[in-house]
């Protein structure tokens, strides 16, 4: 059994946002495990799922991150799930993250990379000052196989259609290596596309949310086939 199953009954319109972030941080730990104890920032933490599990799970202390949801709305969550020992909410822009440097062993952030990090330099500017020497940013989020830009199937456009249009933030793994780019300063140690594709969009669909009734009738139309979730291992050198 996933240790991700431990969890299943907080799979559910409450607190998913998107592909189940727990099952992405699952398989990304399974291949780059963290040391016990150290400190991680949990960026773009949603609803607190992926603290839980960093918590409970690879046994971290976790300072949980996110614009969107109030720093007093997930300590309620971190109070309820027992966990509120090893986990500090923060509201915070990513943009803006009022942190000294070099105060992380890890920095993780599943299904929310994509939101902030499209503009130029953002990993080098705003990610990479905050980690520890030889410490990691790991990441996943929602991608494409292959780019396609310039040349869009009318389904994808159908999908994110609406007045602030995601769509130039879908990215393939090529595009986001080149993007972030080469340095000195850190190496990509990891880059792939990650297994748990299906099972994390499937659970998203069974939440009900009304966001996942209207992925899940798009995915029916065939935008599946374009789509990926990108996963990045980052460390500092």
């Amino acid at each position: 059994m996933k240790k991700a199953d431990k969890y299943k009954e907080l799979f559910n319109k409450e607190y998913l946002m998107g592909p189940n972030s727990v099952r992405l941080l699952e398989e990304m730990l399974e291949k780059y495990p963290l040391e016990r104890g150290t400190r991680v920032l949990d960026l773009g933490c949603g609803k607190g799922l992926t603290s839980l599990f960093l918590a409970k799970e690879a046994d971290v202390n976790v300072f949980a991150a996110d614009l969107w949801i109030s720093a007093t709305e997930n300590n309620i969550h971190f109070n309820e799930w027992q966990v509120s020992e090893k986990i500090i909410p923060i509201h915070a822009d990513a943009n803006d993250l009022p942190f000294a440097e070099e105060y992380f062993d890890a920095i993780v952030s599943i299904d929310s990379f994509h939101y902030v990090a499209t503009q130029p330099y953002f990993f080098e500017q705003k990610i990479l000052p905050l980690l520890k020497t030889s410490g990691v940013a790991i990441i996943a989020m929602p991608g494409l196989k292959k780019e396609i830009h310039g040349n869009e199937p009318e389904v994808i456009l159908e999908w994110l259609d609406g007045e602030e249009s995601e769509y130039d933030l879908f990215h393939s793994r090529e595009w986001w290596l080149n993007h972030i780019g080469q340095s000195d300063k850190f190496e990509v140690v990891m880059n792939f596309d990650l297994e748990s594709f299906d099972v994390a969009w499937n659970d998203w669909f069974l939440s009900k949310h009304e966001f996942a009734l209207h992925d899940e009738k798009f995915f029916a139309k065939g935008i599946g086939q374009y789509l990926s979730i990108v996963g990045l291992v980052i460390r500092k050198v």
